[in-house]
């Protein structure tokens, strides 16, 4: 099952890889954006155009050796089992994958090219020839793509994490190098949605293990494990990992993207990649030891907290970075029936509530005061920088002092709510009072873990006693308690179970946990906001973001939010578009929808604050950094 929530480090393959903006050759599988120009969204994904490889350089000198750092070891290198995003970046050093994208949001093959001409129903992966494995194996060929394919994905007995990609495809051989796959429904997103991307994997590897159907030993295959088998398909080739020590690499002189550079000028960069002798990937748990790392010179890549993002940005023997992601904060509501903890009733299920409770919030004094500004402006379920954000024109900018609606609006808008419930909340002056007359006063949970969290949570506190006349009562918890007590649902419903709300009729076919049923089914302790989850935009491919928004019986709704417009209609016609002018005619209703109903209330989209050696030329501020690692080098 895909797991969607951000807050650990195990999450679906296909989520990290649209995350990723670290420098690795993992990263050429890193999920680009767009712009955030309201006349053409998409055109750019803002990042900083002195930066990066220059196109017209000269090639570089083969040089150093790379040092990178992680703060958390991995289980397995295995790729086909591999669900950890650290350990896809140490896969990522030694092997490409199929293809990826680049700041301009185009598809650049690596392994192979996706493309279609039939609306997105039939894909061809055109593979490219003279990819080899290691000894004895030989080339990699659509032979093996479409064996690994049906053998190992779409095989039930298989360990593969990669199996719910590939449910109701059907791939077949047309050429040596050629696979055709095809669709249950037309996609024109498919490439974005990462479904087709995979390792190559020798077929004479696994097939003893598809033989025998021994998923342990395939689990537990020494070349595998090790990466003994990568070839001429990885920028480097990995000497020795240690187990929670981390990875080391020697540089791969047969690396296949040399031979391409001699044929295609769009890769000429790499006619020499990669341009590092060696390359180390440390394992420093400790946030401290890292820092003091970079600081000394003694690596070249350290991610940072945001406390020490400005004191980095002043000091010239480190380069920072600002690299986008679509990941959120938001403040989450729960509009089920055990939410709205101060008495009857649920102002939560009101979107002018909802509303209100956004636009209380001083978006830009949040993104000063707590995260020391490194953090964006959130309206809608899309970044700015993503294809398909449909321009700040189009949306209320709930909580901006000066552009938006905040302050004294956020009291109307309230005021608006209480009058659609049969319960009789009123104001008393600036204080908000239940029917027993008493303040109201609300339950929020953040995370023990987080200095951060707890920041906020007493900036909601002052935000919502100041503009809209109730108090919070603060708490600390550990994540994994609040997800099991609170978020995730005790009482699940039966499949098929349906209800009419506001004249539409909603059915739940698969509860689960994520989303146990109707608002009466619920958690087993009552809440009323939480700050511990962050969620994934989908930037390139917002169909993805059905798993959200598809109706109120959709996959994951622990909230309990139900749409007032037809949310179904609208994924439905993003599903059939024939092309991309009308997905972004779809996607700007749908996004200008959710910034209206606030579904979770959305406050800032996280910036990952990357420390660079000064002498790396390669890293950008951009959502895609780290798409073209082998280039990068020092310029020394």
């Amino acid at each position: 099952m895909d797991r969607i929530q951000s807050d650990g480090p195990y999450i679906n393959r296909r989520q990290w890889l649209s995350m990723l903006g670290v420098g690795g050759a993992a990263a050429l599988a890193g999920c680009t954006g767009g712009g955030d120009d309201d006349e053409d969204p998409g055109a750019e994904n803002g990042g900083d155009d002195d930066a990066g490889v220059d196109p017209d350089a000269e090639i570089p000198d083969v040089s150093g050796q790379y040092d990178d750092v992680q703060a958390s070891g991995f289980d397995t290198l295995n790729p086909i089992t591999n669900t950890e995003d650290g350990a896809g970046t140490a896969i990522g050093y030694a092997l490409d994958m199929g293809y990826t994208f680049n700041p301009d949001n185009e598809l650049v093959p690596l392994l192979y090219d996706v493309t279609t001409d039939d609306g997105g129903e039939t894909w061809t992966i055109d593979i490219r020839e003279g990819l080899e494995f290691s000894d004895p194996y030989g080339e990699f060929t659509a032979d093996d793509f479409v064996f690994y394919v049906e053998e190992i994905h779409q095989a039930e007995w298989a360990p593969s994490a990669n199996s719910p990609d590939w449910e109701g495809v059907e791939v077949e051989e047309v050429g040596d190098y050629e696979v055709e796959c095809t669709l249950e429904n037309p996609n024109l997103l498919w490439p974005e949605t990462f479904n087709p991307l995979e390792y190559p994997i020798p077929r004479d590897l696994i097939e003893p293990y598809v033989e025998d159907e021994d998923a342990e030993g395939l689990q537990e295959d020494t070349e595998l494990i090790e990466l003994e088998f990568t070839g001429n398909m990885g920028a480097f080739t990995l000497d020795e990992w240690v187990r929670d020590g981390g990875t080391s690499y020697t540089r791969n002189d047969e690396y296949y993207l040399r031979d391409v550079a001699e044929e295609d000028d769009d890769y000429r960069l790499f006619a020499e990649a990669p341009y590092f002798e060696t390359l180390e990937l440390q394992i420093i748990e400790e946030e401290s030891s890292r820092i003091s790392s970079l600081e000394t010179g003694a690596v070249d890549h350290v991610t940072l907290p945001p406390d020490r993002g400005e004191q980095f940005m002043d000091d010239d023997d480190t380069r920072v970075v600002l690299a986008d992601t679509p990941f959120n904060n938001i403040l989450s509501v729960n509009q089920r029936d055990n939410g709205w903890t101060a008495g009857p009733g649920n102002l939560f299920q009101v979107k002018e509530f909802r509303q209100a409770l956004a636009a209380a919030i001083d978006k830009p004094q949040l993104i000063e005061g707590v995260y020391r500004g490194f953090h964006d402006e959130h309206y809608t379920w899309q970044p700015e920088f993503s294809e398909w954000f449909p321009g700040t024109d189009e949306l209320t900018l709930w909580g901006h002092p000066e552009d938006g609606v905040y302050g004294d609006e956020a009291r109307d808008l309230a005021e608006q709510a209480l009058d659609q419930i049969d319960e009789d909340y009123t104001y008393d002056g600036d204080t908000l009072l239940t029917p027993d007359g008493d303040q109201v006063e609300l339950q929020l949970y953040y995370n023990a873990a987080s200095e951060t969290q707890e920041l906020a949570a007493g900036f909601f506190e002052q935000e919502f006693e100041e503009h809209l006349g109730f108090t919070l009562e603060l708490n600390s918890i550990d994540g994994t308690r609040f997800s099991e007590e609170y978020w995730d649902g005790s009482d699940i419903a039966e499949p098929g179970t349906t209800v009419e709300h506001d004249g539409r009729e909603f059915t739940w076919d698969a509860p689960n946990p994520s989303n146990p049923g109707p608002r009466e089914y619920t958690s087993n302790e009552a809440w009323d906001f939480g700050t511990i989850f962050g969620l994934n935009t989908y930037p390139r491919n917002p169909l993805t973001n059905d798993a959200f928004f598809d109706g109120p019986g959709n996959f994951y709704n622990p909230v309990g939010y139900y749409p007032e417009f037809d949310a179904e209609g609208l994924f439905d016609e993003a599903r059939s578009a024939e092309d991309r002018d009308e997905l972004q005619e779809v996607f700007n209703e749908l996004f200008v929808n959710l910034n209206e109903e606030q579904p979770y209330i959305m406050l800032t989209f996280g910036v990952d604050i990357e420390g660079y050696n000064p002498d790396l030329v390669g890293p950008i501020g951009d959502f895609a950094n780290g798409y073209d690692f082998p280039t990068w080098y020092f310029d020394e």
